[in-house]
């Protein structure tokens, strides 16, 4: 019965990390699409940002944040964050 207990917990809490993600809402002021390198959970993805656009993403990983590099340096982004892409560079506005 200890051995069941102590499997049910580490199941439950590497499942829900490995659900994890971060969703965020963007406007992307320049005319071109930017790809763009993020480290979330370990990982490296990379995210596109569509040109001259109102848009949402969602980065897939294991952590509630994530570190978006840009020309302009890293930004930390978190799920439901609101971001602004003026000359390849992110300001968070909320």
């Amino acid at each position: 019965m200890k051995k069941l207990t102590i499997t049910a917990v580490l199941v439950l809490t590497f499942g829900i990390n490995a659900f994890a993600s971060v969703y965020i809402k963007y406007y992307n002021k320049d005319s071109t699409t930017h790809k763009m390198s993020v480290k979330i959970g370990g990982s490296t993805r990379t995210v596109e940002f569509r040109g001259s656009t109102t848009g949402a993403t969602t980065i897939q990983g294991g952590g509630d944040s994530a570190v978006i590099s840009t020309k302009c340096g890293d930004v930390t982004v978190k799920t439901n964050s609101k971001i602004e892409i003026k000359n390849g560079c992110i300001k968070i506005v909320n």
